[in-house]
């Protein structure tokens, strides 16, 4: 059996990544010349697979002066934890040698002593560790570390790191963030890409005049991938495996998701997995089905957390409602004060449940939107 041309649930296969042209040359150029890059977008918008993408690339232009790093934080949850993370990715970057990563302890660090231990499979059998107390006193080691590296070898460092926002949890946070900026602004042979799915932290991160990643380098924005672009894709997938879909049922896939990255690929993926030859409309209900009915468990977990005031004041952006503020949708919703609206309207846009623009307001997760308006509402997602 073929496998399925349609990719989500982790960082998107070179085969399966579409357009993303304008954002691949702008982080490429970005990061071989140097520029640190913070990418923001709602949640599985693609930055994860985007960098991917882009590091993949500057790997296989072989330059063998440039070494390349992606860290993921997601499971990161003390600077402890952080740092030796850091040093053990960066130190297995420098070199292919497994030799030289031993010695790493004698080269690179004037005040620690790293604990070093490689299992069988050193790709993955690879750990360090420091003494805390020691580490709390000369942590300015480990983020000089890639600069440290990279002087010694004459080599540059590419260093990315996923779910960066996560670090704004750490207790004592700020004093380490004012080190880890110190440090990092002051070096010449190391770009960081910082990336993170929780767009408003990463927002105030950078953005935030206060903080210490103020204009630390290059904001970019991740906007949806077009409708004419994901129309070929689709085609050209099904194309591919031996299937077949018209333009105007591939371009339903995108429409119904409102062009959500993520979304599309799963749809597009359950839709060809629904497929015989050809895909009418009858697959593509099913797949919508069932997409439905497997992110529903996450779906149902999500409301479940909301207080009853916020809920209600979804059930209104689900229904279409724009003046929230106004006596008769306070009533009608049951959305206590205005001043509750409003703090609750925040809480909503800052966990990505729901998106302001010029359009108005509306549900960010198009899914989401599915299950919810029939949940809540009665509205039928068909």
């Amino acid at each position: 059996m073929k496998a399925s041309p349609f990719i989500y649930g982790s960082a998107v296969s070179k085969h399966a990544f579409t357009n993303r042209e304008k954002e691949i040359t702008k982080l490429r150029d970005n990061l071989s010349q140097g520029i640190h890059t913070m990418i923001t977008s709602p949640r599985r918008w693609g930055k994860s697979s985007l960098v991917e993408k882009v590091i993949q690339d500057i790997n296989e232009e072989g330059d063998s002066n440039v070494r390349t790093v992606i860290i993921d934080l997601f499971s990161v949850s003390s600077p402890e934890e952080f740092l030796e993370l850091f040093a053990k990715e960066v130190i297995k970057a420098s070199s292919t040698k497994v030799e030289e990563w031993l010695t790493a302890g004698r080269d690179f660090f004037k005040h620690l002593m790293p604990k070093l231990k490689i299992g069988i499979d050193p790709q993955t059998d690879f750990s360090i560790g420091f003494d805390w107390k020691e580490l709390q006193q000369h942590s300015a080691e480990i983020f000089d570390l890639p600069e440290t590296i990279a002087s010694k070898k004459n080599i540059r460092f590419i260093i990315c790191l996923d779910e960066f926002q996560n670090m704004a949890t750490f207790k004592d946070y700020e004093p380490f963030e004012k080190k880890m900026r110190a440090a990092w602004q002051r070096q010449q042979r190391v770009t960081y890409c910082l990336y993170g799915s929780k767009r408003h932290m990463m927002s105030d991160i950078f953005n935030n005049p206060s903080k210490p990643f103020y204009r630390f380098g290059d904001i970019l924005f991740l906007q949806k991938i077009a409708l004419e672009k994901w129309v070929p894709f689709i085609v050209q997938g099904f194309a591919d495996s031996g299937k077949r879909i018209t333009e105007d049922h591939a371009a339903w896939i995108p429409q119904v998701m409102k062009n959500h990255p993520w979304y599309v690929q799963q749809l597009a993926h359950y839709a060809w997995n629904a497929t015989g030859r050809l895909a009418g409309m009858p697959e593509l209900v099913l797949a919508l089905d069932e997409l439905i009915f497997a992110n529903m468990p996450f779906y149902q977990n999500e409301a479940e957390q909301l207080s009853p005031t916020r809920l209600n004041l979804l059930k209104a952006v689900a229904s279409g409602e724009t003046q929230l503020t106004s006596a008769r949708v306070i009533e009608q919703y049951r959305l206590g004060t205005p001043r509750n609206v409003l703090k609750n309207k925040k809480l909503l846009i800052e966990d990505d449940l729901i998106d302001e623009s010029g359009d108005g307001m509306t549900l960010l997760d198009p899914a989401f939107a599915c299950w919810f308006r029939k949940q809540y509402l009665g509205v039928v997602w068909r």
